[in-house]
């Protein structure tokens, strides 16, 4: 599954932009690209920050998703995407309580019962370190060895469609709105020399 933004230009902007971009020539198409990846990487930071609370993940584990292609003189393209499936629960800030574990998906804090994230009786659980913090359930059967199997918990939600929609998407498309028009303006007048 995969999930895209992208920054292109359109016809109306060329247009207004005409005689600006006659007039740079063979250097048109780098200044234009410059142009869309300034205001493409504004725009990437202002949907980050809004995924943060959209989607309760934390900013470093949503930066490291996202991929970015960005705009070159042969393609006036800046893309962001990000691939994934069903995000694991350990990265909501999951913690085990009495119940189950609490996580917060969504920015909604809810506890899932029966699954856990250490082992041991109530109340001297222990750590695994290599559990790396994920969160499990019981699977019902059983290990050659006559051990519980477990599955890990995932959460429901999909980072590819949480960044086409909602706020994220928004905040993007307003930056791109917002910024690009000037930022065109200002990189051609730089290669004219004004």
């Amino acid at each position: 599954m995969t999930g895209a933004l992208t920054v292109t230009l359109d016809a109306a902007a060329i247009a207004r932009l005409g005689n600006q971009i006659a007039a740079t020539g063979a250097k048109a198409p780098l200044a234009l690209a410059r142009a869309i990846n300034h205001t493409g990487d504004k725009a990437k930071t202002q949907m980050t920050r809004a995924l943060v609370p959209q989607t309760g993940l934390t900013r470093r584990v949503i930066v490291k998703a996202l991929r970015v292609h960005k705009a070159g003189a042969g393609s006036l393209t800046y893309t962001v995407t990000v691939k994934g499936g069903d995000i694991r629960l350990k990265y909501f800030k999951a913690r085990e309580t009495a119940q189950g574990v609490s996580a917060a998906p969504w920015n909604k804090r809810s506890i899932w019962p029966h699954t856990f994230m250490k082992a041991g009786w109530w109340p001297s659980r222990v750590v695994k370190p290599n559990w790396n913090g994920q969160v499990f359930e019981r699977a019902l059967s059983k290990t050659n060895s006559g051990m519980d199997r477990f599955t890990v918990v995932r959460s429901g939600l999909y980072l590819p469609d949480e960044l086409v929609t909602g706020a994220s998407r928004a905040a993007f498309e307003a930056a791109v709105a917002r910024d690009l028009p000037d930022r065109l303006a200002h990189e051609l007048g730089r290669v004219l020399g004004a």
